[in-house]
């Protein structure tokens, strides 16, 4: 009888661990947290406007990154060039909204 013996080209290979529906389940609930939130915060009414929009923004961009992360699995490898494109999108759009509000209010 004889053995194989691992040639030393074939390196030990890690298996790459299925991700599941824990994530997306915990992702998904702390989404529809937020938006509950969210809709608390204008519904109330109580709040103060000021409060509720910087409430509303931070909201709107932590939905963004779940989103993104783990929606679109932009947290996966491989996945760099979207990401730069993206970024180089937001910084155009991101100057392009300064740049428009400084021309209307520039005296």
């Amino acid at each position: 009888m004889t053995t194989k013996q691992p040639s030393s080209d074939s390196a030990v290979k890690h298996r790459h661990r299925p991700e599941g529906p824990q994530r997306h389940i915990v992702v998904f609930v702390f989404s529809v947290v937020l938006t509950l939130i969210a809709f608390a915060a204008v519904a109330a009414g109580g709040i103060n406007a000021t409060f509720a929009i910087i409430l509303l923004l931070v909201m709107a961009v932590l939905q963004v990154f779940l989103q993104m992360g783990f929606w679109m699995h932009l947290k996966d490898k491989g996945h760099m060039l979207p990401i730069i494109f993206m970024l180089g999108g937001f910084f155009i759009a991101g100057t392009s909204i300064i740049m428009a509000l400084y021309w209307v209010w520039w005296d």
